[in-house]
């Protein structure tokens, strides 16, 4: 019987996704080793403190505080980039990829930032980059829209993306809870981010859909051309009045493509779904991706989006992928490769302008509760052509204020936002009207 050949893999980075890593591995490699006809040798690990207790043991001569020895180490084939951040990851990733080294990541931050550098020096050093443990966890998301659905032009690609946000926004209206009690139970759990406002200000899910909107159009969109809102502002009175009007809030990263094509639009905001809707009943820490293709229709893939194995799940299945390829050795071949099976061909896709995005709209305003009030807010939205739908008026006021619950017809966001703007310069208006939009995709 012919030996095996041997494939050495490093890890940078030992925290909670490292470490499932190397347990996983370990735990599995029998059946690993079976399916992919090689022998995998988990070689060393780029750790800040060497002396820290873990709950994964690894010999001591099998850690480095050197994570750029693992990067330049000429024996090791695959490089796990586990250490996060957009600094020193992408110094060691660089170096990885110009050596001809295979680099698997879940840096959704840097490949957002810095994907175009790290595909060249991919592409040059013959190399490969893999990261489908950037992009919602254990749903395969990212070789579904570049290999399974290749054939596909993608209209619509949108989704809940982050785990943490729809955990509060699933136990805020299935409990009765206000936002912060929700989030002091998620920081007990774990599920919160060190920088929380990646989480709860919607930039983790921006990050996301910046990436995917590049396997689906081939087109970087800057993070800064993305508008993104959080959930921070979401009270549980939104909660309940969406479920009195047959809704239910989650945190959406959306991809959109307008104009018959020829321009996309990437956004993240929480939106308003009718609660028949397969999306509007994920709930908890689940994440769940809708793909509109030309050729399939419409899928939606749904699974866990984070926490240690859904993450380790989708780095050993790029692992895999990486094990393939070098037992195979195909021509080296960057991801870039692939712009043109998502770009239409002679076409240069750009952004789409506000004007070439609309929704229907939820608005909640704190007014002086007094005759003509409602007069005032009309006239505003007639002025942008912004038509309301419905209006609730709660019956409590105090301090002669009320609350104002307005719903429009289908507008988009250059006048909603012109209308915003102008219903807070009125004086019987207390605070900037709260906005959220109400989709209808399928």
């Amino acid at each position: 019987m012919s030996k095996k050949p041997v494939v050495k893999i490093g890890l940078i980075g030992f925290g909670v996704v490292g470490e499932g890593v190397w347990k996983h591995i370990q735990q599995n490699r029998s059946a690993l080793e079976r399916r992919l006809g090689a022998r995998l040798q988990l070689v060393k690990v780029a750790v800040q403190d060497m002396k820290k207790k873990r709950k994964v043991q690894i010999p001591p001569d099998q850690l480095t505080t050197d994570p750029m020895s693992i990067a330049n180490n000429p024996d090791i084939d695959i490089v796990c980039e586990l250490m996060g951040g957009t600094t020193l990851a992408k110094k060691i990733t660089l170096a990885a990829l110009h050596n001809g080294k295979i680099v698997v990541t879940a840096n959704k931050a840097l490949i957002c930032k810095h994907g175009a550098q790290l595909f060249k020096t991919a592409r040059a050093g013959g190399g490969h980059y893999f990261y489908e443990a950037s992009v919602a966890g254990g749903i395969p998301i990212i070789k579904v829209v570049r290999e399974g659905l290749v054939a596909n032009r993608f209209n619509l690609i949108y989704g809940i993306l982050n785990g943490t946000c729809n955990y509060i926004l699933t136990r805020m209206e299935r409990e009765n809870l206000t936002f912060d009690k929700t989030l002091i139970a998620a920081r007990e759990l774990g599920y919160v981010e060190a920088d929380e406002s990646l989480d709860l200000d919607g930039w983790d899910t921006a990050h996301k859909a910046v990436i995917l909107s590049y396997l689906a159009h081939g087109k970087w969109v800057s993070i800064k051309d993305v508008p993104v809102e959080g959930i921070v502002n979401i009270t549980l009175e939104d909660i309940q009045w969406a479920n009195k009007l047959g809704f239910k809030i989650k945190l959406l990263g959306i991809i959109s493509q307008n104009n018959e094509g020829k321009s996309i639009f990437v956004r993240v905001h929480p939106t308003l779904i009718r609660k028949d809707k397969i999306m509007a009943n994920v709930d908890g820490v689940y994440n769940a991706v809708s793909v509109n293709g030309d050729i399939v229709g419409s899928g939606i893939h749904i699974g866990r989006g984070a926490g240690q194995d859904a993450t380790a799940s989708a780095v050993i299945g790029d692992v895999a992928d990486a094990v393939n390829i070098l037992l195979r050795t195909p021509q080296p071949m960057g991801l870039e490769d692939t712009n043109e099976l998502y770009t239409p061909v002679g076409s240069n896709i750009e952004l789409s302008s506000l004007e070439d995005v609309s929704s229907q709209y939820y608005l909640r305003l704190s007014v002086t509760d007094k005759p003509g009030v409602l007069a005032e807010i009309s006239t505003v939205m007639a002025n942008h052509d912004v038509s309301i739908a419905s209006m609730i008026q709660p019956e409590e006021s105090s301090n002669q204020k009320t609350t104002l619950i307005l719903t429009t017809h289908q507008s988009n966001e250059k006048r909603i936002q012109d209308t915003v703007r102008d219903l807070e310069e009125l004086k019987n208006v207390h605070q900037k009207p709260f906005l959220l939009r109400i989709v209808n995709f399928d």
